[in-house]
């Protein structure tokens, strides 16, 4: 959870513990002397901090990346400083926009009725005697799979129509309905389909004026998501690059190893995509930027706020040629360092034995004895 201490504050907590003269979000901007050295001195500690280790669990994002029909090479986000390939997985693209509802039902179209938003849960589309429908584009002729969770929050017994076809309404490729057998649990039903145009229309309609919860829509092709193996660059250029720079169909194909560019700027997939209907998810630890605003917080959780207060302290300090009290702080930098290494990134590890079985049995002899 990210943390809620200001930069305003943090800079107030050291003023503080010096007794010097706070500032307030009036004259953050116009601090003079120490105040702005410790303004200073805030970055820095929480420089220091991150800089102490790469993969601080506040600094991890998951994210992901549309593949593109030819392309080989995709850009790491603005904010990267290190992926962890070993998470790099390839899935097919998800269809619908808008899938979970977890602030609004935008992109799904009105029919009829007045859908809604309810915040339930983790968002979901509310339908009371309404109808949305949802322009799509998928690849003709290819298997795919829907899946949808419907909740029945009024317990009626009510159902949802679902219509898939050509046209808005229409139900040129599915018609069914789902009805909830499990009240206040809900239902998560899926549909194996395969379109006959590119362009479909996705509707939902409940008839009846109970209400119906939407709680998630999801459309892809029907593909296991697969692990893709991590190739160093250099595995890449001396078993892979020469296939890969063929000038035929074979160079191209369903990406399985995921490598590193030189630059560390960016990743490539080999073989190179066939594809603009994969999606490339991972995770990453993202760098930061220094504190500006006055209101502006930090990734860190507020229980470790005082290892960036006890750090800039240590600066204010060495600012005044005071060693002992400097060095008292530092210390007390360093055990905090050493307790958020131990309560975030200590993990159990699990043994495993690796040992090849060579099918070793007693000798005939050994058992006759």
């Amino acid at each position: 959870m990210a943390g809620t201490k200001s930069y305003l504050t943090l800079t107030n907590l050291v003023l503080r513990e010096l007794n010097e003269v706070e500032l307030t979000s009036g004259n953050f901007t116009a601090s003079r002397g120490v105040q702005t050295a410790v303004k200073g001195f805030i970055n820095k500690a929480v420089n220091d901090l991150y800089n102490a280790e790469i993969e601080w669990p506040w600094l991890f994002v998951k994210t992901s990346q549309d593949t593109y029909s030819g392309q080989q090479e995709y850009d790491f986000p603005t904010a990267f400083r290190k992926a962890d390939f070993d998470t790099f997985r390839l899935k097919p693209k998800q269809r619908i926009t808008n899938t979970e509802f977890t602030s609004n039902i935008d992109n799904w179209t009105t029919v009829s009725g007045t859908p809604a938003y309810v915040s339930t849960g983790n968002g979901r589309m509310r339908l009371n005697s309404a109808e949305v429908t949802q322009s799509i584009s998928v690849i003709k002729n290819r298997p795919h799979k829907l899946a949808i969770r419907l909740i029945d929050s009024s317990a009626s017994g009510s159902s949802i129509s679902l219509k898939i076809g050509t046209t808005i309404s229409g139900t040129e490729i599915v018609s069914d309905t789902i009805t909830v057998s499990e009240t206040g649990n809900g239902t998560i039903y899926t549909k194996d389909f395969t379109p006959s145009s590119s362009a479909i229309y996705v509707g939902l309609e409940n008839a009846s004026s109970d209400n119906l919860d939407i709680d998630f829509v999801r459309l892809s092709e029907d593909e296991i998501p697969v692990h893709l193996k991590y190739a160093s660059y250099d595995d890449f250029i001396q078993s892979r690059y020469s296939r890969d720079e063929v000038v035929d169909d074979s160079q191209y194909g369903k990406p399985s190893y995921v490598y590193r560019t030189q630059d560390n700027l960016k990743f490539g997939l080999t073989p190179i995509p066939d594809s603009d209907s994969y999606t490339v998810e991972y995770e990453y630890f993202k760098t930061h930027s220094d504190l500006s605003a006055y209101t502006d917080t930090l990734d860190l959780p507020d229980r470790y706020a005082d290892t960036v207060v006890n750090r800039a302290k240590y600066y204010l300090y060495k600012l005044r040629n005071d060693v002992p009290m400097a060095n008292i702080a530092n210390a007390e930098y360093e055990r905090g360092v050493e307790r958020i290494r131990v309560e975030l990134l200590n993990r159990p590890e699990y043994m495993r034995d690796t040992r090849v079985n060579l099918q070793s049995y007693p000798s005939s002899a050994d058992t006759s004895a």
